[in-house]
């Protein structure tokens, strides 16, 4: 399974595209087919605590119709992957994670199952091609679904991070109220057999809204508009939960040691100094900076510089009307106002101002209305 980059129409190029479905999502309401993310369906009497295991954060007290977001590091304590976990009942639970490491995800759930904790009563098993995903996402998402759907959506019925079940286009779904775009979003989650139907009753009711529909590309920006990172893409095995910002996402009372605590307590991970994820906002709002381009304090010195840094994702953002990026940068957290430059193969720098990851709606106002 693949999905689309993007869905230009006739004459546009990709950057129009992009731009057109970026504003479709942040104004009315865009459709991705999310279908390729892994999804494992966790069962048994000890699923609570093998979560809280595998999971940088707590999940013991993770209520029936609640989702919650979780990362996972390896021993070394650096992130391995992210998603999100929903209870569908006290000992059944459906993971989410990344696309692309929906084989390893699994494969590194069965490994400590069976090598390290074999006492602890859960299977898994892999529902990713069981279940189609339809995401709408923007401030006309709860209107364009309430037209197909019997379930209440209202906000203080379906808050944020829950889901829950009913028929959508008269088929049985799963929905769940998760966003990475920032927007009000739904996930709704169909055996994969009836998702054409429902994708064709949900366009045409969406007619009205101007309901788009939008490729990865457009992801990718909306999310880096937000600050949320990709794994593989502002990870490269050598970030720790702490290096990106996501203390708030590490347990660090949970009674057992899980994967990656004592990893990221080495003397190495806790020092000062180390590469933060921040954003960055070229001086000259029109330059894109290079996704990979290495960042220096100071342009003047000789070669080999001292890198202190490189961009991680980088976009034009037709909503802040500028390009943006986010970036690893040594002590980043400490140098917000700061400027980096990052030198190009013509000779030229491109200078950046260090600032804070979340560019769009730091308050979470959108997600949560």
């Amino acid at each position: 399974m693949e999905a689309p980059v993007v869905l230009p129409k006739r004459g546009e190029d990709l950057h129009a595209a992009v731009a057109r479905e970026c504003k479709a999502v942040r104004d009315s309401v865009g459709l991705l087919d999310a279908s390729t993310l892994g999804k494992i369906d966790i069962q048994g009497p000890d699923a609570r605590e093998f979560l809280n295991r595998v999971y940088t954060n707590a999940w013991t007290k993770l209520d029936v119709g609640k989702a919650r977001y979780g990362l996972m590091c390896k021993e070394d304590g650096m992130v391995f992957d992210d998603g999100v976990t929903a209870c569908l009942a006290e000992n059944h639970f459906l993971m989410t994670t990344t696309t692309g490491g929906a084989a390893r995800v699994l494969q590194w759930l069965e490994i400590y199952h069976q090598t390290e904790w074999p006492e602890l009563k859960v299977w898994f098993t892999s529902v990713t091609d069981h279940w189609a995903t339809l995401t709408l996402s923007g401030p006309n998402s709860r209107k364009l679904l309430a037209e197909v759907t019997d379930i209440d959506l209202d906000k203080d019925a379906f808050p944020f991070m829950t889901w829950k079940e009913g028929k959508v286009a008269g088929v049985p779904a799963r929905v769940f109220r998760i966003s990475f775009t920032g927007e009000l979003s739904y996930e709704v989650n169909i055996q994969a057999d009836y998702a054409m139907g429902v994708l064709e009753k949900i366009a045409e009711a969406g007619k009205k809204y101007n309901l788009t529909p939008y490729g990865t590309e457009t992801m990718h920006v909306l999310r880096a508009e937000k600050g949320f990172i990709i794994v593989g893409q502002d990870t490269d095995g050598s970030v720790t939960p702490d290096d990106l910002n996501m203390g708030w996402c590490v347990g660090r009372n949970k009674p057992f040691s899980w994967i990656g605590w004592r990893g990221m307590n080495r003397e190495d991970c806790v020092r000062e100094n180390r590469k933060q994820l921040v954003g960055l906002k070229p001086v000259d709002p029109n330059k894109v900076l290079p996704e990979g381009a290495q960042l220096v304090f100071d342009t003047k010195q000789s070669i080999p510089m001292d890198m202190v840094g490189h961009v991680t994702s980088s976009y034009m953002s037709s909503t802040l009307g500028r390009s943006f990026a986010l970036a690893v940068v040594k002590g980043g957290l400490k140098r917000m106002g700061e400027r980096v430059w990052a030198p190009m193969a013509d000779g030229t720098n491109i200078e950046a101002e260090i600032c804070s990851s979340v560019f769009v709606d730091p308050k979470n106002e959108r997600q949560n209305v």
